[in-house]
């Protein structure tokens, strides 16, 4: 797959760090250190506009905090701030990245998982964007770049080759 940032562009992304939302246009890069979070990427091929979400757990349940930290509250954010940037909700895609199992547990509760399903409901009930790439799961946290010229996401995890979706 094709990656039109050249390599300084993506060393100077903007970090969006847990709980955050940010949104920009090409040739803007944003990039996350994912473990259990997800992050989405929501982007306006024709545009080349993006919005980017941080996402720590599934469900605000009504309790507050920043809008990117849960996925019931994230996704309406990035739609809210694509909106500024006089970006349509039709003609959106999506790439999600994360929902790993950081601890190794098995017992009832997997956050990374959750999140995911999360997202993907939220997604759906939110938006008619199609998920176009996704790279969840796993035991290993992931440092991820979104595009907002190309529209790639490149993945990297420790030990493996970097991957563009």
């Amino acid at each position: 797959m094709r990656m039109s940032a050249d390599r300084s562009s993506l060393l100077e992304a903007k970090s969006v760090s847990m709980g955050q939302v940010a949104a920009g246009r090409a040739p803007a890069c944003m990039k996350a250190i994912l473990g259990s979070c997800i992050g989405v990427f929501l982007f306006h091929p024709r545009l080349k506009v993006g919005a980017v979400a941080h996402i720590v757990l599934p469900d605000s349940a009504g309790r507050g905090g920043a809008a990117g930290k849960f996925a019931d509250t994230a996704i309406p954010e990035m739609l809210r701030l694509l909106a500024d940037l006089n970006t349509p909700a039709h003609g959106l895609t999506a790439k999600i990245a994360g929902g790993a199992n950081m601890f190794g547990s098995s017992g009832p509760v997997q956050i990374g998982v959750e999140n995911a399903k999360a997202v993907r409901e939220m997604l759906r009930k939110h938006t008619a964007a199609k998920i176009v790439g996704e790279d969840l799961g796993g035991g290993k946290g992931r440092r991820v770049v979104f595009d907002c010229d190309s529209g790639d996401m490149i993945v990297e995890i420790a030990g493996k080759p970097a991957r563009t979706f």
